[in-house]
């Protein structure tokens, strides 16, 4: 398992593989050492590398040792998570990009990570109201009291408030960072980090000593949204990373919620934004607990096995890999045409030929909404 961990780093060292390549690379060969032997030929049929990669790759490959790479690594990081990984938060395996590597410091629930303890995402302006405030702390306190851990990215406002009510209430809370996880930005929240590395977890997809760079925060609130089963936001206005955020929820098939206020309140603002877009209303606690928890409850098997796992697991029809890549992505409950395509990791048009064969084939059906289901 270490030696496929070091895989992971040695790829996410190659300039223009990213985490949705990369997660392309993992589901073509099932093993990403598998995927670093791997000839040019067989490289070349993983959709998003071209000649110039190609060629990137083979120079990469000739220079790094992935064994001696990963003990360098873990002198300075000994805490993270590859996805290959059994603790490797299950909701992030789900979406496009999860991170090659997740650093994590504190005190780590297996529940969370394998999603039976439900996260809920907090998230809003640096520069809150007292209204958004006073909001953002009950309800906080309200959700932990209910079992649901927070999780926000430890930025000034919204997020120090949310965090630091979870812990006064005892509760779990998770802050995800756009530094390395031994950083602490803003810095007046390093009692906060303190208190987090003691009764939460801190985690990053960046390395130890990585500073704040404000490219790395748009990036960091994908990861919020795609750990959380809901996003809240609280206070936002019409420029906000607290928007990335819910856009992101909505690319994942997340709930989004949000605080209303006066459109004079400039904080507000985009939170009407998403009312005005779809996203339900916070009007109270008690109701906004009832619709949380009327979230269907994840499945007992894990999200995302590979090819060989899946087969060792469970009786499986005779298909071209491809047409099996996209029937292993459906579940007997009705699974978006979106979702199926992500996990699938194959072009639009491909999922979409295949679907209408394996309808054909009486194997799934299609249900409103562009949704399927396998056939029992």
């Amino acid at each position: 398992m270490q030696n496929e961990s070091a895989y992971w780093l040695a790829w996410s060292k190659i300039p223009g593989v990213g985490p949705i390549l990369l997660k392309r690379v993992w589901q073509q060969f099932g093993s990403l050492e598998t995927a670093w032997n791997a000839s040019a030929t067989e490289l070349g049929q993983v959709e998003g590398i071209g000649a110039k990669l190609l060629n990137t790759i083979k120079q990469q490959r000739g220079q790094i040792n992935p064994l001696e790479l990963l003990k360098k690594h873990l002198a300075k990081n000994p805490q993270f998570w590859t996805p290959n990984q059994d603790n490797y938060p299950r909701l992030l395996l789900e979406i496009p990009s999860p991170p090659p590597l997740l650093y994590y410091q504190g005190q780590v629930n297996l529940l969370e990570n394998q999603g039976h303890r439900p996260l809920v995402g907090i998230v809003g302006t640096r520069y809150p109201t007292d209204h958004g405030r006073r909001w953002t702390r009950n309800i906080a306190i309200a959700l932990v009291k209910h079992g649901f851990t927070v999780v926000s990215g430890m930025a000034a406002g919204i997020d120090g408030v949310a965090h630091q009510a979870c812990l006064e209430a005892g509760g779990r809370t998770i802050a995800v960072l756009g530094t390395g996880v031994d950083r602490v930005y803003p810095t007046h929240h390093r009692q906060l980090h303190r208190d987090l590395q003691k009764r939460g977890l801190i985690i990053s997809e960046y390395p130890a000593g990585t500073p704040g760079d404000r490219r790395h925060f748009p990036a960091r609130n994908r990861i919020i949204a795609g750990l959380s089963r809901a996003i809240l936001v609280m206070e936002a206005p019409e420029k906000s990373g607290a928007l990335i955020t819910a856009k992101y929820a909505n690319e994942f098939c997340r709930d989004v919620y949000t605080l209303p206020n006066s459109p004079e309140v400039a904080q507000a603002r985009g939170c009407l934004r998403l009312i005005h877009q779809g996203a339900e209303m916070i009007v109270t606690e008690d109701e906004l607990l009832e619709m949380l928890g009327a979230i269907p409850a994840l499945d007992q098997q894990p999200q995302q096995l590979s090819l060989f796992e899946v087969e060792k697991k469970e009786s499986l029809p005779k298909l071209d890999p491809e047409l099996l890549k996209i029937f292993q992505a459906i579940s007997t409950e009705a699974t978006p045409f979106d979702v199926i395509v992500e996990k699938a990791g194959l072009p639009t048009a491909q999922v979409s030929g295949g679907l209408l064969q394996l309808e054909l084939e009486g194997l799934i059906t299609q249900l409103p909404g562009m949704r399927y289901q396998r056939c029992s």
